[in-house]
Protein backbone atom coordinates (compact mmCIF):
# COMPACT_ATOMS: atom_id res chain seq x y z
CA UNK A 1 0.00 0.00 0.00
CA UNK A 2 3.39 2.18 0.65
CA UNK A 3 3.34 2.42 -2.88
CA UNK A 4 -0.11 3.32 -4.17
CA UNK A 5 -0.10 6.08 -2.02
CA UNK A 6 3.04 7.66 -3.44
CA UNK A 7 1.95 6.93 -6.61
CA UNK A 8 -1.42 9.21 -5.97
CA UNK A 9 0.63 11.88 -4.45
CA UNK A 10 2.65 11.81 -7.53
CA UNK A 11 -0.43 12.10 -9.78
CA UNK A 12 -2.16 14.79 -7.59
CA UNK A 13 1.69 17.00 -7.48
CA UNK A 14 1.26 16.70 -11.78
CA UNK A 15 -2.02 17.90 -11.67
CA UNK A 16 -0.88 20.66 -9.37
CA UNK A 17 1.81 21.80 -11.29
CA UNK A 18 -0.16 21.33 -14.81
CA UNK A 19 -2.45 23.38 -13.29
CA UNK A 20 0.05 26.06 -12.22
CA UNK A 21 1.84 26.39 -15.74
CA UNK A 22 -1.71 26.70 -17.06
CA UNK A 23 -2.76 29.45 -15.04
CA UNK A 24 0.70 31.34 -15.69
CA UNK A 25 0.44 30.90 -19.00
CA UNK A 26 -3.15 32.36 -19.11
CA UNK A 27 -1.40 35.24 -16.90
CA UNK A 28 1.38 35.78 -19.24
CA UNK A 29 -1.44 35.94 -22.34
CA UNK A 30 -3.94 38.09 -20.80
CA UNK A 31 -0.81 40.54 -19.84
CA UNK A 32 0.22 40.27 -23.70
CA UNK A 33 -3.28 40.76 -24.65
CA UNK A 34 -3.78 44.02 -22.36
CA UNK A 35 -0.39 45.36 -23.72
CA UNK A 36 -1.13 44.75 -27.56
CA UNK A 37 -4.84 46.81 -27.03
CA UNK A 38 -2.90 49.41 -25.21
CA UNK A 39 -0.23 50.01 -27.43
CA UNK A 40 -2.86 49.98 -30.41
CA UNK A 41 -4.63 52.80 -28.48
CA UNK A 42 -1.33 54.91 -27.52
CA UNK A 43 -0.56 54.77 -31.62
CA UNK A 44 -3.83 55.87 -32.39
CA UNK A 45 -3.55 59.21 -29.24
CA UNK A 46 -0.36 60.13 -31.14
CA UNK A 47 -1.79 60.29 -34.58
CA UNK A 48 -4.32 62.44 -33.44
CA UNK A 49 -2.04 64.69 -31.19
CA UNK A 50 0.58 64.76 -34.20
CA UNK A 51 -2.46 66.10 -36.51
CA UNK A 52 -3.44 68.50 -33.71
CA UNK A 53 0.31 69.71 -33.70
CA UNK A 54 0.24 70.23 -37.30
CA UNK A 55 -2.74 72.11 -37.05
CA UNK A 56 -1.72 74.38 -34.40
CA UNK A 57 1.78 75.08 -36.62
CA UNK A 58 -0.52 76.00 -39.53
CA UNK A 59 -2.10 78.45 -37.14
CA UNK A 60 1.08 79.76 -36.34
CA UNK A 61 2.33 80.09 -39.41
CA UNK A 62 -1.05 82.20 -40.55
CA UNK A 63 -0.49 84.38 -37.52
CA UNK A 64 3.04 85.08 -37.97
CA UNK A 65 2.30 86.00 -41.62
CA UNK A 66 -0.65 88.60 -40.68
CA UNK A 67 1.44 89.53 -37.70
CA UNK A 68 4.26 90.75 -40.73
CA UNK A 69 1.39 92.29 -42.68
CA UNK A 70 0.10 94.61 -39.97
CA UNK A 71 3.53 95.27 -39.45
CA UNK A 72 4.09 96.55 -42.84
CA UNK A 73 0.90 98.28 -42.73
CA UNK A 74 1.91 99.88 -39.07
CA UNK A 75 5.06 101.21 -41.32
CA UNK A 76 2.77 102.30 -44.79
CA UNK A 77 0.48 104.10 -42.10
CA UNK A 78 3.13 106.48 -40.97
CA UNK A 79 4.98 107.62 -44.48
CA UNK A 80 3.94 110.70 -45.92
CA UNK A 81 2.49 108.91 -49.30
CA UNK A 82 0.06 106.86 -47.10
CA UNK A 83 -0.96 110.42 -45.48
CA UNK A 84 -1.21 112.45 -49.22
CA UNK A 85 -3.26 109.22 -49.84
CA UNK A 86 -6.06 109.47 -46.71
CA UNK A 87 -6.41 113.54 -47.48
CA UNK A 88 -6.67 113.08 -51.42
CA UNK A 89 -9.65 110.71 -50.92
CA UNK A 90 -11.33 111.59 -47.32
CA UNK A 91 -10.90 114.84 -47.49
CA UNK A 92 -10.03 115.72 -50.89
CA UNK A 93 -7.69 118.03 -50.36
CA UNK A 94 -5.22 118.50 -52.95
CA UNK A 95 -1.38 119.92 -52.89
CA UNK A 96 -0.38 123.22 -53.84
CA UNK A 97 0.87 122.45 -57.39
CA UNK A 98 -1.72 120.27 -58.66
CA UNK A 99 -3.70 120.95 -61.27
CA UNK A 100 -7.89 119.36 -61.05
CA UNK A 101 -9.67 119.07 -64.29
CA UNK A 102 -13.01 118.41 -64.25
CA UNK A 103 -14.97 116.52 -67.27
CA UNK A 104 -17.50 118.98 -68.95
CA UNK A 105 -20.70 118.42 -68.56
CA UNK A 106 -22.63 117.82 -71.92
CA UNK A 107 -25.95 118.18 -72.36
Amino acid sequence: MDKMGKSRRKRKDRWGNRMTIIGITFVVFSLAVIVTIKGVTLKEKEREYELRLENLQAQVDKEEERSQKLEEYRVYVQTKQYIEEVAKQKLGLVNPDEILLKPSQRQ
